[in-house]
């Protein structure tokens, strides 16, 4: 797809540079054929109009011969009432007509009577039997002729016709036609016609500029005939440039002919010609090519345009069939990446759960150990607390047995109370022991902070008994209550006590007090003791794991990163900082009760 796209849009490219010639060529071809269309319409106009304004004085010399006036002329009576009452007729029919002039010549050219008889410019008396229309007449009956007056120097179209009567000389009637307000018009309407005799001189032109110029160069034959009848007296022919190019002959103006092409000072023409049946005339009916050459240039121009469009829509088609393409491929590259790295995100999220399963299980194994070592450190006091129980017990049971067989009941009845006390005494320790020593302590709780307190003092009595020391516990009622692992911040509350009575072990005088303050949304318990305190260079490191300064084989220096973990599980901390008068406070800072889990579920 993207290939084809490319291929057609190098074709489309090389067909836009070659189509503005076809275009300009079409186009030029189809406006020059429209002017052709244009110009012989034009032709056919003109002929016809050229055709009516003669016809319409034909017959008049035929006519004006038919009177009886002009026949007492051509009867020989030359009186002078004769020919006033002529040149008056041939005044009127001027009047009335409406030809330029109107006059009579006898049988040698000579004017016998004329409608401007009595201008300066009269033509009576005047010869023209140079002229050819007066020898056609003479010798066919007609003659028609255009040229400029030798006597008004006034260019018009004359039609003689030759009147005969028996036995007398034939007279010739000649009507001068006044053929000037076709050019008039031509050039008011700015149209490019003119006409051009059998010579191929014009005479008649809407373009002055071609007045009395020859189509094409005039020969020597046609020059002295030109003289010779003076037809256009007092034009310099010989001064004027032909109208037509040099390669181009004096065209016949028939309808199959071609057109040419004028090199004009208005600048380049079309023209066509006709033959008018009027002496060998040829009309001439031209037109500007500059409208074409800029209609032809327009569409070349606009097919450029059209072109270039093309090519660029189908240039953006193809580019973004390329960036779909190429994002399409980065889309599957992508997902083949995401999926490779979802399956790798999968394999290390089961390793790191695999992992922190492993974690757990370990850190509870540690947290274990380090209850145990704990119950090891306090093993020496635990079976002093428990022996002395049993032997006040077995005191007891003895003294019981004797005031029994002396039937002394009441005495009997106060022992055995004594003796259960001792039981419960040491019950209570075992259960902490049991209890303390369990293993899968680890759902969240609400806790009373004093009965963790409470509990691990108790756990610690033993060994705080042996160092002849009770630990004094400061708090008001009532205890406020966490979430935590009761057992856990348990632990971590006798390791804290553990160490402080260490820390007093071989005191003069030992002292440990735990004090429970409450503020700003968290209870914070302070062990505070008066042994021999932290070293400065320690109290950074005494929470590292495996970190002691015990003597090797007492401690494995996890006490107080594991109480450190149970704490910060809870959301808390613990700090350690020196007491006054000397000694440590240990302090454990947590936050008061959060909702559980369970109980948002239960109040939604």
């Amino acid at each position: 797809m993207t290939r084809t796209i490319g291929r057609m849009t190098i074709a489309m490219l090389v067909l836009t540079c070659i189509a503005p010639f076809v275009a300009y060529y079409v186009a030029n071809g189809v406006a020059l054929g429209t002017l052709e269309s244009q110009l012989q319409r034009s032709l056919v106009l003109t002929n016809r109009t050229i055709t009516t304004e003669i016809e319409r004085f034909r017959y008049l010399p035929v006519v004006v011969g038919e009177d009886a006036r002009i026949r007492a002329l051509a009867k020989g009576e030359r009186t002078a009432p004769v020919l006033a009452a002529a040149n008056d007729y041939l005044e009127t029919i001027v009047q009335q007509a409406g030809p330029a002039e109107l006059y009579i010549l006898d049988a040698n050219g000579i004017t016998l009577a004329a409608s401007n008889h009595a201008t300066p410019e009269s033509f009576v008396g005047h010869d023209y039997s140079f002229r050819p229309y007066f020898s056609n007449a003479m010798r066919q009956g007609e003659g028609r002729f255009y040229a400029i007056g030798v006597t008004t120097k006034k260019p018009g179209y004359f039609l003689a016709s030759r009147i005969d009567l028996a036995g007398r000389p034939p007279i010739v009637v000649v009507v001068k036609a006044d053929l000037s307000p076709l050019e008039r018009a031509w050039e008011a309407a700015g149209v490019q016609t003119a006409i051009a005799d059998r010579f191929g001189i014009v005479f008649l032109s809407g373009n002055p500029l071609w007045k009395y110029r020859p189509l094409v160069p005039l020969g020597q034959p046609a020059t002295s005939r030109l003289a010779e009848e003076r037809t256009y007296e007092g034009a310099d022919l010989a001064a004027t440039s032909p109208i037509l190019p040099a390669d181009i002959g004096l065209p016949e103006g028939g309808p199959e002919e071609p057109s040419v092409r004028i090199a004009d000072e208005r600048g380049q023409l079309l023209a066509r010609f006709s033959a008018v049946e009027q002496g060998g005339w040829r009309v001439l009916a031209a037109t500007s090519m500059e409208d074409t050459a800029k209609l032809a240039g327009f569409w070349a121009l606009a097919t450029l345009i059209g072109g270039l469009l093309a090519t660029g829509a189908l240039y953006f088609l193809h580019q973004r069939t390329q960036i779909i393409r190429e994002r399409l491929r980065q889309g599957e590259t992508l997902e083949r990446m995401v999926a490779a790295r979802t399956q790798d995100l999968a394999s290390e999220i089961e390793m790191r759960r695999k992992t922190e399963r492993e974690l757990r299980r370990m850190q509870e194994e540690i947290i274990h150990s380090e209850k145990m070592a704990a119950l090891g450190r306090m093993s020496t006091a635990i079976v002093h607390e428990v022996s002395q129980p049993l032997a006040a017990l077995d005191a007891t049971l003895a003294t019981t047995a004797v005031l029994a067989t002396k039937d002394e009941l009441d005495a009997v009845g106060t022992r055995i109370v004594d003796a259960r006390s001792l039981v419960k005494r040491m019950q209570r320790t075992v259960k902490h022991l049991k209890t303390f020593a369990r293993k899968d302590a680890s759902e969240l709780e609400e806790v009373a902070i004093d009965t963790v307190i409470h509990n691990a003092v108790e756990l610690a009595s033993p060994r705080a008994k042996g160092l002849g020391l009770t630990p004094r516990v400061e708090a008001e009622a009532p205890s406020p209550v966490v979430t935590a692992v009761a057992l856990k911040l348990e632990q971590a509350m006798l390791n804290l006590l553990l160490n402080a009575l260490d820390a007093v072990e071989g005191h003069a005088d030992p002292s440990i007090v735990i004090r429970r303050t409450q503020g700003d949304g968290r209870v914070e318990v302070h062990i505070v003791d008066n042994g021999t305190g932290i070293a400065p260079e320690h109290r950074e490191r005494v929470l590292e794991p495996f970190f002691t300064t015990k003597l090797t084989g007492e401690g494995l220096g996890l006490g107080l990163s594991i109480a450190t973990t149970i704490v910060r599980e809870c959301g808390g901390e613990i700090r350690f900082h020196e007491a006054p008068g000397g000694g440590t406070c240990a302090t454990i800072s947590v936050p008061l009760r959060t909702p559980l889990p369970r109980d948002l579920e239960a109040a939604q």
